[in-house]
Order: C-alpha cells, then structure tokens, then sequence
C-alpha cells in the first residue's frame, strides 16, 4: 500500500510498525527530534521508554529481546548519544540478541565537516554488528528498516544499526513498505545435510559415554522441546552454558549442571572422561573449555551450530552438523537409537556428592557466620516457586546466580555472557519485565555493578517497572577482589568500596526498599519484596570476602578445578 508523501520521520515509524514494534527505549536529541516528534502521533501504538543514559537504553532492550524472543529497538540521537550506545551493541553481537539501534545524525550536507555532534557512527559500529547502514535520503528509509529487521533476527541474531541523517526525517517520500525476506548472498540459515546429520548419529550410536553441552543457540531457535526429545531418546546426559540455562528446566532428570570456570564438578570433568561431545549452540567460549590442549581429547566432537564460522574456530570437531536447531534437533534424534546409558549417568552422583559437602553446605545452606550470596540467591528463587526471570549482573553475583537460581521456564536466564559488561542489570531487568510483563523479574547485583548504572532508577520511578532489585552487598568488587586474594597475594588495589544509603537513594526514586544484615531478617524480607508487582530495592549485607567455587583457574584444564 502506498501512502503519498509523508515525511520520512513519519515512513521511519510506520516501518517500524510494519515490523510489529510495540516498544522503543531511547533519549532525545536534536538529530533525532523529527523522529521523536513523530512518535507524539504514535503512542497508542508504540511505548516509548525514556531511560537515563543511551547505554541503559541498548541493555533495556536486549532484556526485552531475550525474555520476549523480539527484536529490541533504541532510539537515540547522534555524536555522544550514538557512542554510549556502543557497549550494548557490542554485547549483543557478542551474545546474538536482536538490536536494532537508530542512530541520530546531521544533515547530509553536513557530513564529513565536523558539525556539531557529528561522528562516523557506520565506521565506529561496522566491527561489532551484523550490519552498519546510513540512511541519507527518505526514500531510502522503508527499504533500510525492513533490511534491518530481517538480517537483526534471521540466522545467527545480532544487533544492527542505522543512521539516520537529519535531512532524511524532513524530506517527503511516497510511503510504501515492503518486508526483506530475502538478500543475496545473505544464507540465514544452512540446509541441513544428511550426510553430516547421519555422521552424527553413527557417533552417537555408538557411544558408550555420550553428553550433550546445551548453549544459547538452543533458545534463540526455540527447540527446547527437540532438545528434550533428543536427550530422552539417547538418554544423553547435559550440561548448560551460562546463556544455555532455563533452556532445561532445572530439575529435569537428565540435566547435569552449568560448566565452566565457576561451573558444577560432574560435567567440567566429564567433558574430559567422555567418548562423545555433542556441543548444540554453544561457541567453545574459553570459559568453558580452559586449556585447549587438554580439553576432551578422549572424544569425538560434534559440533550442531548455525554459524559456519564457529566450527572448527576454536575446538576441532569430527562431526559438524550446519542449521538451526530446530531443524537439526529432530533430523537427529530420528536416526538415534533409544539407549540406557545407567551406568554412565550414575557415574555423575559421586562428583556432585562432593562438591556438595565441599561447597554447596557452607555457600547454599550456612548455618552459622555471615549471610552468603548463595543462601540469598538460592532463597528468592524458592520463593518465586523458581518460575521467574532471573536478571544478573557481572562478577560473584553472576557466577552465584548462575549456580543457584533455578528454572522451570525457558528464556528466564538474562545476564551478559561474552563482554561481561557490569551495569547490564538493572536497564537488563527493567526491559525483561516490559518484555514480559506478566512474569516475576528478580535481579541480583553487586554494589559494585549497581551504580554503574543506578541513574536508571528514575526510569523505574517514572514507568513503575516492578522489577525486584537483590543487590549482595560486600563493599568490594568482588571477582576482581578474588582474584588479587588468589592469584595475587592478597594485594586488594583499588577493590574495597565505600557505599552510600542505598535505600536512602531508592526512597528519593520513590522506590520502596529494605536492608538485611542478619540471617534471621532474610526470610522476611524476600517475603516483603515479592509480595506485591511493584519496584522494590533489597540490599543484603553478605560476607565481605566471599568466593565462588568451584572454579577452573585461567589457563588450566577443565580437569583442574577446585574446590576450596
């Protein structure tokens, strides 16, 4: 359908309503006010959410994208604007959401002159996304949205970005839109191969010690049910990357844990006693494998991926299997014979006996000395009947999370995987619960990560965003603190922290809140803080040099990991 001549601030909003935009999160500014004057005339279709910092809005909408499954998009205007985007559009390429950031940017005339809030967004952004493009003419806006939105969310997710030149949102342009599903040399997503699919099975049907290492990839291709179904057939044990978890639900049966550096025991040294790795959407991140050379040499590899890029990047694979998992999944599981696998699967309980004594008794369930991250983490998750969208920032409260909290739903894991960007949590949350508004949003940070991005409490004030907010106070930067007490000699530079009131500053947000300093007052307080859909701040008081065991140290095996 053509509309005649509309301007193309307004062709930027109906592209975006073509391509089923319900939300927007952004800030104003002069390069971008068309654009926004525009929206004045949509907001009964589109929400605008109106963040405190530019970065906050790219954090806010890749927790929309990952609890919703959508594209999450942020509107900002150029020159600093465009920059403080920039670290939430390199954790989206590196964790595949779904962006799409639109950039502000001056007249065509202007460009390349050094006016005012000018700056080469394509050149500063082309590395770290799927695709960079500037739109320097309206009749170019319909086409470049439409190309945006399908290469964002097609294949391989990721964020894309387009700059939007000033001219181009006054121009007039004869309105029609056009949806992309098709771009030459651009494959999405691989045919699946039967040779690679029956080379795949023939290893796994011939495995005595089979297990299955679940990533991200799995949800973004919506297969949990295949994986399950795949699992149960071979009765394949699994572990989880820390973006595979919630894609099990936690207490099925055939679910083994969380690998890597802070991971469980039993699946970080199974990886090195299996005859058969089966990684499915997982990269081989160096956080899960430690040492190259000592990692599952014992085993044939099989590497079930939609990048082609990923195979054989990092760890040789003796069975690439190309495509989405969706289709993968099934084409496999079809030609897997039905196993038992006991012996193997029981070989799993003596790991996780241990680390449950060395470990899980004083971190989980303390019965003396100061509170601890875990028993805090482990009892929220109990009381949402761990059916609630877990948010985390970066650092022990991450790992802890990780370990802890428990899923009995999908997509209910949101934290900042590759570029472990702390500051992620709380603009991560409050997008999640917009996402879905109907879930339980609990989000776990240290003071540290807290303040980097605490401005964002004043968009939780303004939009009543009722997201719970955990913050596991230790007045040190935690992980960085481990690390100089272990690898360090105990050289504490630049980690120890003076806080302020934090409640004191929820209060002057107008956020209601509580603090813990005494085990006794725990129970309570969790109780208080998810007793109604309101915004709530929970600051705990845990103990000031805490660790996160197990853990694998850089550089070492997976085979090499402590326990104290």
């Amino acid at each position: 359908m053509i509309e005649k001549k509309i301007l193309g601030s307004h062709a930027f909003i109906q592209s975006l309503l073509n391509e089923g935009v319900d939300t927007i999160f952004g800030y104003p500014g002069g390069a971008i006010m068309p654009i926004f004057d525009a929206l004045y005339d949509f907001d009964k279709h589109i929400n605008h959410i109106l963040t405190r910092h530019e970065q906050g809005a790219t954090h806010a909408a890749q927790g929309y994208a990952r609890v919703s499954g959508k594209v999450g998009v942020c509107l900002v205007t150029s020159g600093p604007a465009a920059t403080n985007t920039i670290t939430g559009i390199g954790d989206a390429m590196i964790d595949s959401t779904p962006l799409v950031v639109i950039t502000g940017q001056v007249g065509a005339l202007l460009l390349g002159t050094d006016a005012f809030q000018e700056i080469d967004v394509v050149g500063i952004t082309q590395p770290i996304t799927k695709w960079s493009y500037q739109i320097r003419k309206a009749e170019d806006i319909a086409w470049a949205v439409a190309r945006a939105f399908y290469i964002s969310r097609s294949g391989r997710p990721g964020p894309v970005v387009l700059d939007i030149t000033k001219n181009a949102q006054f121009e007039k342009v004869d309105f029609e839109y056009k949806p992309c599903t098709f771009i030459r040399s651009y494959i999405p997503i691989p045919e699946v191969s039967n040779d690679q699919i029956n080379a795949a099975a023939a290893l796994i049907n011939q495995a005595k010690k089979p297990l299955a290492l679940v990533g991200q990839g799995v949800i973004l291709a919506n297969a949990e049910n295949e994986l399950k179904a795949f699992l149960e057939k071979g009765n394949i044990p699994a572990a989880w990357t820390l973006l595979g978890s919630s894609a099990m639900s936690t207490d099925f049966e055939l679910n083994k844990g969380f690998l890597g550096m802070h991971g469980n025991v039993a699946p970080n040294m199974k990886t090195n006693e299996c005859d058969v790795l089966i990684a499915i959407g997982m990269r081989f991140d160096d956080r899960v494998t430690g040492d190259l050379s000592r990692y599952a040499k014992q085993a044939k590899i099989i590497h079930l991926d939609i990048d082609f890029a990923e195979i054989n990047k990092n760890v040789k694979v003796d069975a690439p299997v190309l495509g989405t998992a969706k289709e993968t999944l099934p084409a496999l599981t079809d030609k897997i014979l039905h196993a038992k696998h006991t012996e193997w699967i029981e070989s799993f309980k003596e790991y996780d006996e241990r680390e449950f004594e060395k470990v899980l008794l004083k971190e989980v369930f303390p019965t003396f000395g100061e509170i601890t991250m875990g028993e805090v983490i482990r009892k929220v998750s109990e009381a949402t009947n761990n059916e609630a969208i877990m948010v985390s920032d970066v650092g022990q409260n991450q790992m802890m999370a990780a370990r802890y909290f428990k899923y009995t739903k999908t997509r209910s894991s949101v934290t900042s995987g590759g570029l472990g960007t702390m500051g992620f949590a709380i603009p991560a949350a409050m997008g999640a619960k917009i996402g879905a508004p109907e879930r339980t949003v609990c989000m776990f940070a240290g003071d540290g990560g807290f303040q980097m991005t605490i401005q964002e409490l004043g968009t939780i004030m303004q939009e009543q965003i009722g997201i719970k907010m955990v913050i596991l106070n230790n007045h040190f930067l935690g992980m960085v603190r481990q690390w100089q007490e272990m690898f360090f000699e105990e050289r504490y530079s630049f980690t120890k922290m003076q806080n302020p009131d934090f409640i004191a500053i929820a209060k002057a947000y107008k956020i209601d809140g509580s603090e813990v300093r005494k085990r006794e007052e725990l129970d309570e307080a969790i109780a208080n803080m998810l007793k109604d859909d309101k915004p709530y701040l929970l600051v705990v008081n845990v103990e000031m040099k805490g660790m996160v065991y197990p853990m694998i140290p850089t550089g070492a095996s997976v085979s090499d990991i402590l326990l104290g």
